[in-house]
């Protein structure tokens, strides 16, 4: 299926990254890992910082809102810099363990990725045919944003090494879990309303259903992207499906 942006009034392409711009396993393969080796090194020798305090203070609120117990979180300590390192470090292990949309790990994940990409440890990875869109989509009045549950700052660094050319300067606006979760049609009215355009000029691409669902709720257009590799979606019927950015024309 193809999309044809002016019938349809689309002004700006809101885009997932994760199976959408970027292979899932660059995130859960490369992306991932390299945060769980370099957690422990890197909060210990940070641990003083307004940074690492600030994420401390924000996984600690979530370690306490926890509820369930079949799948108890690790104990949180903080009498002590010693405790308090190792209870955050600990936490944020568990919740990458899960995959857990968490904004204080994410906060942490992005701060650890932003200094692999600034040492040349990793480099950002999008699908051939994205550069091309990005450059299409431009040419032709189009506006570009991307929401995902990953940091502005690790958005960012992506895109800005993906290539040989900077694929951040194509993209107008970046949007994390800050601006609300990708589940709630709440959050997609907010990035309208930030991009100063109506809901009904927004194409929301995603490979997941229920991002999509809370999208369409809120009055955005919406597609499924279907890269090889991705997940599985049970109501994948219900949504307009895409193979790849060379189907948004």
């Amino acid at each position: 299926m193809t999309i044809p942006l002016a019938r349809r009034g689309v002004a700006v392409l809101l885009l997932d990254i994760e199976g959408t711009t970027t292979p899932l396993a660059f995130v859960h393969d490369v992306l991932f890992p390299y945060a769980l080796r370099r957690l422990t090194d890197y909060v210990q020798a940070r641990r003083d910082s307004p940074d690492i305090a600030g994420i401390a203070a924000a996984l600690a609120a979530e370690h306490a809102a926890e509820r369930g117990p079949a799948d108890p979180p690790p104990a949180w300590r903080s009498s002590n810099a010693g405790e308090l390192t190792e209870s955050l470090t600990r936490y944020a292990d568990w919740l990458m363990a899960r995959d857990r949309k968490s904004p204080g790990l994410k906060r942490l994940q992005g701060l650890i990725w932003d200094e692999g990409y600034r040492r040349g440890d990793l480099r950002g990875v999008v699908f051939d045919d994205v550069a091309p869109a990005f450059r299409r989509w431009r040419a032709n009045g189009r506006r570009i944003a991307i929401y995902s549950s990953g940091s502005e700052l690790a958005q960012r660094r992506l895109f800005e090494s993906a290539g040989p050319d900077n694929l951040s300067s194509s993209i107008e606006r970046f949007f994390d879990t800050g601006v609300g979760p990708k589940i709630e049609p709440g959050s997609y009215r907010r990035i309208a309303a930030a991009l100063g355009v109506p809901e009904t000029g927004v194409l929301f691409v995603s490979d997941v259903t229920a991002e999509l669902a809370a999208a369409r709720a809120a009055g955005l257009q919406v597609a499924l992207m279907m890269r090889p590799g991705n997940r599985l979606q049970p109501d994948a019927d219900s949504f307009e499906q895409i193979r790849s950015c060379d189907d948004i024309v």
